[in-house]
């Protein structure tokens, strides 16, 4: 991540109700539908590794009538193909 880009964050539950902070890495297409790449590593060099997570966007309304987004799990199967496209569109984008 370029340390002169403003970095998106934000904060999910875990199943075991932890909170966890985010970073936007990139948003993508896959037939159709809008996904996130995400990522824990938020240049605060708190991790020994790095985890990776892909969420489908949702659109929703907001109390208030703006537009939100929604960040929905994906199934596994669907998982492992998203994780395809990711790392076929990241080596396109470093040549």
């Amino acid at each position: 991540m370029d340390n002169n880009e403003e970095v998106d964050i934000i904060e999910l539950e875990n199943e075991d109700g932890e909170t966890l902070r985010l970073c936007v890495e990139r948003y993508f297409f896959y037939n159709g539908d809008e996904y996130v790449l995400l990522s824990d590593d938020c240049g605060d060099g708190d991790h020994d590794e790095i985890s990776h997570y892909v969420m489908k966007i949702q659109p929703i309304e907001g109390e208030d009538g703006e537009d939100m987004e929604e960040f929905v799990p994906v199934d596994e199967d669907l998982m492992d193909q998203l994780i395809q496209v990711v790392e076929t569109t990241f080596e396109e984008d470093e040549d």
